[in-house]
């Protein structure tokens, strides 16, 4: 199709474009418009969207800047600049950016404050996010997503109620709403006299074929079907559920190997802290492991301690060591990226300090905080080094458990970190990179990392409790036996579970999928796991 040189032609059809998610269309027309007329604000603004939505995150703040400059009235200006910034972890500028826009807003424009509540839960800002989805949901009651995304932040804020009725109201609105239908199906544990399988088995019956309608609803059957203990169709909808985007994730054994033996590599030997100047802050604590084997649990009862606040599942770190070489903040780390660490002389000191710094829009009310994003085992050879005062935590969790845990989790599809998950023993081979990997850790740091037991946690809580506690350097306190009365935002797959006290029906889960744990089980025991 032939476009116009002309500028109001040009800007019809970069805005179809971009209102069609034609990022490449939209970005080039958006450039030409702007070629043609540089104090166009609105050639700026899409530019700076469809750079955004292709990860070009610095081109986008650039834009945005020059938009607010050519019209500082125009919330959405503001609102994509907070987005951006808090895209590349930049999240007290995302804020202020958000405030800016809060006070442009149309008070009428329900658009405006749900965007505005996407932002508040990119800064871990959730009750700002829940007032600003409330708000839109009041303008727009019938809008399925916002009532959908109204819901998701009273999970994290522990309001379950208040989430069940708004993921009823926008399944009632919007049947095809895929993503409502697995939020709601974990937000109790199901029984056979109350739950949502007639309906679900309906939808997913008739979805076949569709990857995302597959995905979701059999990942939400799987999990009410073992609520009621048919652990056999269970495993067969987690199957189905995880097939079909496994099939489009082409997930690599032989890259994440080559990623495992790089990280340990760079650290071939045991640390001497005489030989890097790192950060002297000492108010990180650092809580790792595979995912379900009980961070969050753990995150729960040392954030329950009067002197230490939880900071969630943070991205900092990882962020500002690809920042410090030159990358992108939200690209998955390579090998490439860990042979050009090893290949500079990293400022120790800088690194730990930037993160610190970086950290600063969630913490500092306390004197310690947890950061509890589980794959930072990757990254512990460098926190170690850039921030010897850290305390380190590793949780850890019976194999077969840990595994099945990671099988069952439909994880955030937009994270590079789980596309091993969508295969059982593609879980089970990278568990066995994460084992090897954390016993090259404890060789490389000794005395550095307290690896806690999922299983005596839960048998033995105040010994294990005070362990916790005493590894932090810090006096206990009883507040950490009551965990369940944190009131601190929960945003993980653990949102719910964390709220209640500690409890023993999640040990050895794996026994009711034993006959479909075999080829795992043979992997793992012939990695020399003990699975017993």
């Amino acid at each position: 199709m032939q476009i116009s040189g002309d500028p109001s032609s040009l800007e019809r059809h970069a805005t179809i474009a971009l209102q069609q998610r034609r990022w490449p269309e939209a970005h080039s027309l958006a450039l030409s418009l702007i070629e043609r007329n540089r104090f166009n604000p609105a050639g700026h603004y899409i530019a700076g969207v469809a750079a955004l939505e292709r990860r070009q995150v610095r081109d986008a703040q650039d834009h945005f800047e020059q938009a607010i400059a050519l019209d500082p009235q125009c919330p959405d200006f503001r609102l994509m600049q907070a987005r951006a910034c808090a895209s590349s972890q930049d999240y007290q500028a995302a804020l202020d950016a958000a405030d800016h826009a809060e006070r442009l807003l149309h008070t009428d424009n329900a658009n405006e404050f749900d965007t505005l509540g996407v932002i508040f839960v990119q800064c871990h800002a959730f009750e700002r996010a829940a007032n600003a989805f409330r708000r839109a949901a009041r303008l727009a009651p019938a809008d399925a997503a916002i009532r959908f995304n109204l819901g998701t932040a009273l999970t994290f804020l522990g309001d379950i109620d208040g989430a069940e009725h708004e993921f009823e109201a926008s399944i009632g609105l919007n049947p095809y709403l895929w993503r409502a239908h697995h939020s709601l199906s974990q937000l109790r544990r199901q029984t056979r006299g109350s739950n949502h399988l007639e309906r679900l088995s309906r939808l997913a019956d008739d979805a076949r074929g569709k990857v995302t309608a597959t995905t979701f609803l059999n990942m939400a059957l799987a999990k009410e079907l073992d609520d009621i203990g048919d652990y056999e169709n269970a495993f067969d909808r987690c199957v189905e559920g995880k097939n079909a985007p496994r099939q489009m994730l082409r997930y690599s054994r032989s890259k994440d190997a080559a990623l495992f033996e790089s990280l340990a590599s760079a650290f071939p030997s045991p640390h001497s802290p005489t030989t890097t100047d790192g950060s002297d802050s000492d108010d990180p604590i650092f809580i790792v492991g595979m995912p379900r084997s009980g961070t969050t649990l753990v995150d729960r009862i040392a954030s329950s301690h009067p002197l230490i606040q939880s900071a969630g599942e943070l991205h900092n770190f990882p962020s500002v060591w690809k920042r410090a070489l030159g990358g992108a903040p939200f690209e998955m780390f390579n090998a490439e990226h860990i042979a050009r660490a090893s290949g500079e002389a990293l400022d120790w000191r800088k690194l730990g300090d930037d993160y610190v710094a970086s950290t600063r829009t969630f913490t500092g009310s306390r004197p310690f905080f947890t950061d509890k994003l589980p794959h930072n085992f990757l990254y512990l050879g460098y926190i170690a080094c850039a921030l010897p005062r850290a305390k380190i935590i590793c949780v850890r969790r019976h194999p077969l458990d840990t595994c099945l845990g990671n099988f069952r989790q439909l994880f955030g599809p937009e994270s590079p970190y789980f596309d091993y998950s969508y295969d059982l023993l593609d879980t089970g081979h990278y568990f066995i990179l994460f084992d090897r990997l954390m016993s090259h850790w404890r060789h490389v740091f000794p005395g550095r990392i307290l690896e806690v037991q999922y299983e005596r946690l839960v048998m033995e809580q105040e010994q294990s409790s005070r362990a916790i506690i005493g590894h932090c350097g810090l006096d206990w306190d009883d507040a950490c036996l009551s965990f369940e009365k944190n009131v601190t935002p929960v945003t993980t797959a653990s949102a719910v579970q964390v709220r209640a006290p500690m409890y023993t029906t999640a040990l050895a889960r794996w026994k009711h999928y034993e006959r479909q744990l075999g080829p795992l089980r043979t992997m793992l025991e012939d990695a020399e796991i003990d699975c017993s």
